[in-house]
């Protein structure tokens, strides 16, 4: 894995950990859904998060694609299973609002400490 997708996923966490200390109640919302919907069950967690990587994909979020290719690695998901995976193709909308919503807060922070300073 080269830096940049290191970086991207470090970055996705990061995201998460200002949301969490800036809105913990819809963080602990967030985190809730994300163990409930990555539970074994019919679907073990890793073809879940093939299914996740492939939505990362159809909706172009790269945190998202770092933050799932990294957590299949640790799973142990074999690459021919990441290849098939990758064909899905279904809209996908909360993973990349949280992503997105981290990287909005340090636009207005940024923005925000730039006016204060003028």
């Amino acid at each position: 894995m080269t830096s940049s997708y290191e970086a991207a996923a470090d970055s996705v966490n990061a995201s998460a950990a200002e949301l969490t200390r800036s809105h913990p109640d819809a963080m602990r919302g967030f985190k809730a859904l994300g163990a409930a919907a990555y539970a074994d069950g019919a679907l073990t967690r890793k073809t879940k998060e093939l299914i996740s990587l492939a939505l990362s994909v159809a909706s172009r979020c790269d945190g998202c694609v770092a933050y799932h290719a990294r957590r299949l690695s640790e799973l142990g998901v074999e690459r021919n299973q990441v290849v098939e995976a990758i064909g899905v193709a279904i809209q996908m909308g909360g993973g990349p609002s949280m992503v997105y919503g981290g990287e909005a807060l340090r636009a207005f922070d940024t923005f925000q400490a730039d006016a204060l300073a003028a």
